[in-house]
């Protein structure tokens, strides 16, 4: 009998993805564990394993196929004594409902193709068609992808397209400049389109990253009633303690961050406060028995949150090591779902930019998120005199259904003395 290989669900949130690369053709053989295709989720390039052993009779999803639901049949595999070219009919049937459902209505699918040769750049106003890869690498080599012939299926850019590709000079620069501003901040698809006012503007495709970010904040913001505590923390004792663990780590690759020590400071204050380490689910409350700090990353093309797993239980230095791998392979697009996805609460330190404060958006199903701003020359009464100190100051998003303002308040307070009294941290 037939078995049908289906758009597989790479992660709980996934709905849709780019079959990028078919790593195998029709008559291959087949068996346990061999790849069959590369695969981009919202996130990140994945590869998918066979499960069953047998002959590739029939390839229903061409690679370059954008918007593949969830489910929808994408080949056909032939079992063992089982003729492949009587398997090819039977599932096409099956296959024809899904596959429409994954293009624009009310165009009906069209039937699947072979991979199309290089095509030329794409000509002012069309769509630039590149893999999430290339387009991270274009934009932080400054390469301008209309200037680059694709070779990936039907003219895709790809990473090795990119090989040696000069970076653009300042004017050509420009347009793809002016271009990110509208797509920096797009209303959700929901909201419709956005009025032509006759400014001169170029209209972006958002990427799955984007999607997934708009849906999920604006689910936060209408769902989760966010309340919104701050506190000024003074870092003097931190940054002396900071300064003496990297001396005596000198030698070991391990270089702590502010970061890194705030990351253990929350993860810290969770357990102490653990009615604020929980989330809201309707009709129950999830208690967490350990804090999963997950923690904000910005990528090119949108944000994502790698997840230091008990944090609280792990060393300073231990935390650095991981954040730095994680964060390395964020930005490179290389993470596996469980390595971005959960965490019992968030952590988005924007002080590196030179931000003083800000309310950051609760990260569902997550109940809070602290927001760190930079650290700063401030005057500030020490021991009932004026000094100058050096503060910052951190805002806690909380989910006020889950979360009651007197928690809230007790876990920015532990968090302040844990910062301030920084040696509970290695203790």
């Amino acid at each position: 009998m037939p078995i049908e290989l289906k758009m597989p669900a790479l992660s709980p949130t996934m709905e849709e993805g780019t079959l990028a690369k078919w790593l195998v053709k029709e008559g291959d053989t087949v068996k346990s564990g061999d790849l069959l295709a590369e695969i981009e989720t919202d996130k990140a390039t994945m590869e998918f394993e066979a499960v069953d052993e047998g002959v590739i009779s029939q390839i229903l999803v061409a690679e370059g196929s954008d918007n593949v639901k969830v489910g929808t049949v994408i080949a056909v595999i032939a079992g063992e004594d089982e003729d492949a070219g009587a398997a090819k009919a039977a599932p096409a049937a099956a296959a024809a409902a899904p596959a429409a459902k994954a293009e624009p209505a009310p165009a009906p699918a069209p039937a699947p193709v072979a991979a199309a040769p290089a095509a030329a750049p794409a000509a002012s106003g069309e769509r630039i068609k590149a893999s999430p890869l290339a387009k991270r690498i274009a934009a932080e080599k400054g390469i301008d992808l209309s200037t680059i012939t694709g070779s990936g299926p039907g003219g895709r850019i790809v990473k090795d397209d990119l090989e040696g590709a000069p970076a653009s000079a300042p004017a050509a620069a420009a347009p793809a400049a002016t271009a990110a501003v509208p797509a920096a901040a797009p209303a959700p698809a929901a909201a419709g389109p956005i009025p032509d006012f006759g400014i001169p503007h170029e209209d972006e495709k958002l990427s799955g990253m984007r999607k997934t970010i708009a849906r999920r904040l604006s689910q936060s913001m209408q769902e989760a009633p966010h309340i919104y505590l701050t506190v000024d923390i003074r870092l003097d004792a931190l940054l002396k303690l900071r300064g003496e663990l990297n001396a005596s780590l000198e030698g070991r690759g391990v270089k702590l961050s502010v970061n890194d020590m705030l990351i253990k400071a929350l993860a810290v204050a969770l357990e102490r406060v653990p009615a604020c380490n929980v989330s809201f689910g309707g009709d129950v409350m999830r208690r967490y028995r350990r804090a999963d700090i997950s923690v904000a990353v910005s990528i090119p093309g949108g944000l994502i949150t790698p997840i230091i797993t008990d944090a609280g239980g792990k060393s300073m230095s231990k935390i650095s090591t991981e954040m730095a791998e994680l964060a390395a392979r964020a930005k490179e697009g290389k993470l596996q779902p469980q390595e971005y996805q959960g965490g019992t609460a968030s952590i988005s330190n924007m002080g590196m930019m030179g931000i003083k404060q800000f309310t950051a958006v609760i990260n569902p199903p997550q109940a809070m998120i602290m927001a760190i701003g930079a650290g700063e020359k401030r005057p500030y009464i020490v021991d009932d005199a004026l000094s100058v100190a050096t503060v910052m100051t951190a805002t806690g998003s909380f989910d006020h259904r889950a979360i009651d303002g007197a928690d809230g308040a007790l876990l920015m307070k532990t968090f302040k003395e844990l910062v301030e009294s920084p040696l509970g941290l290695v203790a």
